[in-house]
């Protein structure tokens, strides 16, 4: 048997992730004692709060340690349709919500039951570096739509009208969005979702990020727009980011009644039920009270506003100012280096670890992630200013 007959046909078209050169080396870098500091992290820096791991505990201690139904316990379902109906205006019943392994799992599983080989999925560029390697996983073919600074990396109605196929079948989109921090507004929503329902197009909204979103703005939900887009749209959010519960991986979606039927079907026979005492610290984390999201949110945009004004003094990078998530996506074009090398020197030479732009799609860019403290902004930046400066 040759080698490349070993493995199934649809692995061959899965690309590996840009990123890991670039964190491996980090690790291995620290592991030598070098002190490296990380602008590269996707989570929170902040611990888990005491009153959801004091759920968990309590979970554990109850016996709360066997399977629980498939689409997740009744007591959370309940709480994410209260909370689908206070933040975003959208009624869901509880056969509708599915809770599965992370929002990448509820991504995953989305397009696992509505794409069929070939079907085209509408991704905007920049992309969050797992959106295409799904969509080739579900044997669809990802179709980028490039956005530009100019329009906040958010994606025109013409860029998406231009786009679009007889084979489109999904549209990905990401509001606040990673890498760009880009949110889009409820008459952007609304001219697409008009166009989506006008040429049947599903939409998987991403909506991970809705809790840290900045300068007053407000986060809108697709689905809630009208019945029409409702009945083609799946809403996927999480935890991880609003609550700092990555490791915890509890993401949840709400769809329409035959998607959402045929995800539990898909979930019956592949993870089953996502961990039962990580269910019962998200009773907690739904539970609690709106200031804690407030106040993680107010300490992002302070870091964002710091981090902004320090890029502002070097004259060779660009960015624009995110509206949501914790990453400024910053032009270097004018450096004369792609994103890896960028990246690849910086953290040789200055110890500072930041995600190259390729693995969203455009290799002008870098990722700065301030999920990470003042102090390590400080210092972060005092090495990029003087080593871009030596460029």
């Amino acid at each position: 048997m040759k080698i490349d007959t070993r493995l199934a046909e649809r692995l061959k078209k899965i690309h590996p992730s840009s990123t890991l050169a670039i964190t491996s080396k980090a690790r291995k870098l620290r592991s030598e004692g070098k002190d490296i500091v990380s602008f590269a992290a996707g989570e929170p820096d902040f611990d888990t709060p005491d009153f959801v791991k004091d759920a968990g505990i309590a979970a554990i201690k109850a016996g709360f340690t066997k399977y629980t139904p498939t689409t997740g316990i009744p007591e959370l379902k309940k709480l994410i349709c209260q909370k689908f109906k206070k933040d975003n205006s959208l009624e869901y019943a509880p056969d509708q919500i599915i809770v599965s392994n992370g929002a990448k799992h509820s991504i995953y599983n989305a397009l696992m039951v509505l794409l069929n080989q070939h079907d085209e999925v509408l991704i905007p560029v920049p992309y969050w570096v797992s959106y295409p390697e799904m969509v080739r996983l579900c044997q669809g073919s990802p179709r980028f739509i490039k956005t530009k600074a100019a329009d906040n990396f958010k994606i025109t109605l013409k860029d998406l009208r231009k786009h679009i196929s007889p084979k489109t079948k999904v549209l990905i989109l990401n509001s606040p969005s990673n890498p760009a921090g880009a949110v889009y507004d409820r008459s952007e929503l609304q001219e697409i979702a008009d166009l989506c329902v006008e040429k049947n197009i599903f939409v998987v909204s991403d909506e991970i990020y809705e809790k840290i979103i900045f300068d007053g703005r407000k986060h809108e939900s697709i689905a809630g727009f009208n019945k029409n887009i409702y009945d083609l749209a799946i809403t996927v959010n999480g935890l991880s980011k609003s609550y700092s519960m990555t490791g915890w991986r509890i993401g949840y979606l709400g769809a329409p009644h035959d998607v959402a039927a045929a995800i539990s079907n898909l979930q019956d026979h592949s993870t089953s039920n996502p961990n039962s005492i990580a269910q019962k610290a998200a009773v907690a984390a739904l539970s609690a009270p709106e200031d804690f999201t407030a106040g993680l949110c107010l300490e992002f945009q302070k870091r964002r506003d710091y981090l902004a004004e320090r890029l502002k003094n070097i004259s060779k990078l660009s960015f624009r100012l995110p509206q949501g998530a914790f990453y400024i996506f910053c032009d270097i074009s004018r450096t004369g280096l792609d994103s890896a090398s960028f990246s690849g020197r910086l953290l040789e030479e200055e110890y500072v670890s930041v995600i190259p732009g390729s693995a969203f799609g455009m290799d002008d860019f870098i990722r700065i992630s301030f999920a990470t403290s003042m102090e390590e902004l400080k210092k972060g930046m005092d090495r990029i200013e003087r080593w871009v400066s030596s460029l």
